[in-house]
């Protein structure tokens, strides 16, 4: 088990990992509960929050669809460098306790 992080950098380690899951496909609230197991308001929350980090993430919903179905997308990374993100997303993901 990975030692216990601070709530402030667990809070910016699941950020960065959920702006790189969105980044490469996984871009739904569905879809990241799958993928790391948090929970749904958790999910929401993170996804929420990633403006605090100057990360524009924007919701597109699929044509013709009534309901809050789609994907969101990062537009914009602001100050974070997703290739660094994406270099170091397996130690975020085991600092986070992930599957």
């Amino acid at each position: 088990m990975p030692p216990a992080l601070s709530k402030t950098k667990s809070s910016f380690y699941r950020r960065l990992y959920v702006a790189h899951l969105i980044e490469r496909g996984i871009a739904s609230v569905p879809a990241l509960i799958e993928a790391t197991g948090m929970p749904r308001r958790t999910a929401q929350d993170t996804i929420a929050s990633l403006s605090e980090l100057d990360i524009l993430c924007e919701f597109e919903r699929d044509d013709g669809e009534r309901h809050n179905i789609g994907r969101y997308r990062i537009r914009d990374w602001g100050a974070i460098d997703p290739r660094w993100v994406a270099n170091h997303s397996m130690h975020l993901k085991r600092a986070l306790g992930y599957p």
